[in-house]
């Protein structure tokens, strides 16, 4: 090949958008280097992103508290959400929605119980991680003088929206929370500078569809358990359960395992799809 058609196939692949094949193998680098975190760096990072979550609702309850009740506030309102996720996914926490994708990859490429206990750990003690984040947000901003009166009520009607749903309506919405927070985790290799937006428009949609996720969710019930305005058989066994079934269920079948078998179908060999993000990312042929 010419010199001048290398450096023009080289301007067209720089052109192309990634295949399927590309993103995968980029996330795929990220699981594996999660996977190999120690339980205690996971454990402080979902801890910081428990808290990080409890700025999604108050944003909104400031929103909600400062505009007009009109019918397009809710449309404004609902921006407020992505704050949290902002915080956490630009600041690298651990998220247990993000990690319903990510693990998951390894452990479909090669089942084996030691993949299985790795992905395991790293589930229970973010999740865990992010729910004791979640409680200690949740005290503040129920138990202190941190918000104004009206927020506090603002904050409060938030959160006591999200509570009383059937069990199995709870399920079905989070299915579709976490197939949008897991979407996240696999755009946002190759997404360069629509970054931001594409963490705002997803969250967004979660927020507005009412899609339940837990734990940006988890702060409001509990807020609302330590305010007394629900029980807090209402906000374990009717929103954290429900919203955790359905987001793993969303996150894993309808992101990791779908976007697996399509890369599995392609008839190329996961290994080299890996092998392809390496030399992407470092320039070596």
């Amino acid at each position: 090949m010419s010199e001048t058609s290398r450096k023009t196939q080289d301007s067209v692949d720089e052109r192309k958008s990634p295949s399927g094949k590309i993103v995968y193998g980029a996330v795929l680098a990220e699981a594996r280097e999660e996977l190999d975190r120690p339980s205690s760096g996971l454990l402080w990072s979902g801890l910081a992103a428990g808290l990080s979550m409890g700025f999604s609702g108050l944003a909104m309850a400031l929103l909600r508290a400062h505009l007009p009740d009109a019918p397009w506030r809710p449309l404004i309102v609902h921006l407020g959400y992505s704050l949290g996720f902002l915080m956490v996914i630009l600041g690298r926490q651990q998220l247990f929605t993000e990690n319903t994708l990510t693990p998951i990859l390894p452990l479909l490429r090669k089942p084996t119980m030691f993949t299985l206990f790795n992905v395991l750990r790293l589930w229970v003690v973010v999740y865990v991680a992010n729910l004791l984040g979640a409680l200690a947000m949740a005290l503040v901003l129920a138990k202190t003088s941190l918000l104004s009166d009206d927020v506090h009520a603002s904050y409060l009607e938030i959160a006591l929206e999200a509570l009383h749903k059937p069990f199995g309506l709870m399920v079905l919405r989070a299915i579709f929370a976490g197939w949008l927070i897991a979407m996240i985790v696999w755009l946002m290799p190759f997404a360069e500078a629509a970054r931001i937006w594409i963490i705002i428009l997803l969250t967004y949609t979660v927020s507005l569809a009412g899609f339940p996720h837990a734990v940006a969710g988890a702060v409001e019930s509990f807020a609302a358990a330590f305010a007394g305005k629900a029980s807090w058989t209402d906000a374990l066994l009717g929103y954290i359960l429900p919203t955790f079934l359905g987001n793993a269920i969303g996150g894993v079948t309808l992101v990791a395992a779908l976007n697996h078998a399509q890369v599995l179908a392609s008839g190329q060999s996961l290994d080299t799809a890996h092998e392809q993000n390496k030399s992407k990312d470092t320039g070596l042929p």
